[in-house]
Formats: C-alpha cells, structure tokens, sequence
C-alpha cells in the first residue's frame, strides 16, 4: 500500500486530479463517466473519456482513447516510462491493451466489480503468462471517483435509462 504522506502520493493525486476532470466531461456528454490521462516525463502525453455513445464505438473506452494519443505522442506504441491515471478499474479490453503498450504503472481510483482486469476480477496486468506485466496502484482518490459514477447512474435510473 502506498504512504499517503508522502511525495509520490502527491504525484498520484495530482494526476487522478486530471483523470477525474476528464471523467467531468464524460459526464457532461452523458458518457458513463470514466477519464484518463497517460503521464510521460511530468506531462500529460495522452488523455480521454469515454466516449462510447458519441462515436458509437463499443472501443471508444478512456483508456483506449489516452493510449492512441500517448502512442502517437512518443510515435512509438511502446508507452515505456509511462504511467496511466484512470478513474476506473481498467476492464479486459483495455487491460489488454496495457499490456500490449508495455505500460509500466497503472494507477486507478475505484475498483470495477463487475469487469476489473487489474486486480478485482482479472489480473490481467499481472499474468505471468503474458510478455509484459505491469504495477497496479488502486484506489487513488477513490471517493472522488466511485461519487462520480454514483451520481451518473443514478441520474440515469431516474431518467429510465441505463
């Protein structure tokens, strides 16, 4: 587990911080609201939100929108010395693609019971089978993130939707 006094914490918060203005704006959208932001030497490199029902693309997932920019970015797909930042536990989609990338750290807010591939329900970041694993930093400003996707359904369910 990961010292809240210290500096590294910090880092993580603030880069969730970023995540989370990302989940914003999915929200906004009325995306499910998940945000990502992929962090290479201090700066963001590659950033997203879901945006599953505005491109009608069942990919179009935040992680997977940060990695094509970070890819693109370092105009390599290998994202080594990255770190991703995600609201959400990533699911197997996109903890495929993790591993596919070679990212090194993955760094999330809450945990997904129903598709988390980073450590709840999959390991997929962790498999030895696979070329390539990755360290899992959970539950960074997890009230802050589970609140965002709380109130989002909620909403819906009033809405009758979702």
């Amino acid at each position: 587990m990961i010292d809240l006094n210290t500096p590294e914490y910090e880092q993580h918060e603030h880069w969730m911080r970023a995540a989370i203005l990302r989940a914003q704006a999915a929200f906004e959208a009325e995306e499910v609201p998940v945000g990502a932001v992929i962090v290479h030497d201090g700066r963001i490199i590659g950033e997203g939100f879901n945006q599953r029902e505005t491109l009608q693309d069942p990919t179009a997932h935040a992680e997977m929108i940060a990695l094509t920019q970070a890819a693109d970015s370092l105009k390599s797909w290998r994202l080594i010395d990255c770190t991703l930042y995600v609201t959400l536990e990533p699911c197997p989609m996109c903890a495929g693609a993790i591993v596919q990338a070679r990212v090194p750290r993955v760094v999330f807010g809450t945990a997904d019971p129903k598709a988390g591939a980073c450590g709840t329900l999959y390991q997929i970041t962790d498999d030895p089978r696979l070329n390539h694993r990755a360290l899992v930093i959970p539950g960074i400003l997890q009230e802050e993130c589970r609140f965002l996707l709380q109130e989002f359904f909620a909403i819906q369910r009033r809405k009758g939707k979702k």
